[in-house]
């Protein structure tokens, strides 16, 4: 099985990098008949005009089997790469195209849907605010904005898992996050 890790947090020594990063790619050492292939878009330094570097992501997505996305939430949105990362790679045509109820209706048509996924999200604040008063907008547009056209309506939902306050949780709640990680890493390895 071919695996695509793609990590949109530029700090290393983030929670995202040394924790969950981490924690995906030791797991899958301990499972050779598992193909591995990461993109750090922070390192990559992706933006628009980087044709080329496009071009690969995309040979990236097409050769995966499974991809797992991991990003910090910022001001209610995933990091600036990785928002780059779904405009410039997941295009019409690639990803997705519209397909033509009516003159003026059309529905996204996936075609990425064989693809699984698992998305990792980080967040400073704590659950009870962000799921009530903001109706997990974040986790909503996401799911329903972009992995349902690329990917199709299956599991996304419960396959975008999101850690709360972690900046200011103790470190055993941190390593309870990256059990549930661990736990998704190796059912996927089972499969």
């Amino acid at each position: 099985m071919n695996n695509l890790i793609i990590i949109g947090h530029p700090d290393k020594n983030s929670f995202c990098h040394s924790g969950i990063f981490k924690t995906i790619t030791n797991t899958y050492e301990k499972y050779p008949n598992h193909n591995i292939k990461t993109i750090d878009l922070y390192k990559d330094k992706l933006h628009r005009d980087k044709k080329d570097l496009v071009n690969r992501y995309k040979n990236l997505v097409t050769w995966s089997d499974r991809i797992y996305f991991i990003s910090p939430v910022w001001w209610f949105r995933l990091t600036p790469k990785m928002e780059t990362f779904f405009d410039e790679v997941f295009t019409p045509g690639f990803a997705y195209e519209f397909v033509n109820i009516t003159k003026t209706y059309a529905y996204p048509r996936a075609f990425l849907k064989k693809k699984k996924i698992r998305c990792y999200l980080t967040h400073g604040a704590p659950a009870l605010p962000v799921k009530t008063m903001y109706l997990n907008s974040v986790k909503l547009r996401l799911v329903l904005g972009v992995f349902t056209f690329v990917f199709g309506w299956g599991g996304n939902w419960n396959n975008t898992k999101q850690f709360w306050s972690v900046p200011f949780v103790s470190d055993n709640k941190r390593k309870k996050y990256l059990r549930v990680v661990e736990k998704d890493v190796i059912r996927d390895c089972k499969k």
